[in-house]
């Protein structure tokens, strides 16, 4: 009886073995795109960085060359107008 009982045992593993395999493998490759989109947005992040500084720099030396030609730069946003009532603070 225990013999049956040992060849069960047995015969049950193979497929229990071979789910569990199966479910890591497809966690690997789950995990392996995860990573490779992360690397991927990483990249565009740093691309974005290194643009955005070198307009950064150029914006700069061209208000350094406006300011040194006695230009005045262009304001980017207007006055607030304060109306009179917001004035005196009512």
């Amino acid at each position: 009886m225990s013999g049956a009982i040992l060849i069960v045992m047995i015969v049950m593993t193979i497929p229990l073995t071979a789910i569990i395999t199966e479910h890591r493998r497809r966690m690997f490759a789950f995990q392996k795109d995860r990573l490779q989109d992360e690397i991927e947005l990483e990249k565009l992040k740093q691309q974005n960085f290194i643009a955005e500084t070198e307009k950064m720099k150029l914006e700069l030396e061209k208000l350094k060359l406006d300011y040194s030609a006695g230009i005045s730069p262009k304001p980017t946003q207007e006055e607030p107008i304060l109306l009179k009532e917001t004035a005196d603070g009512k």
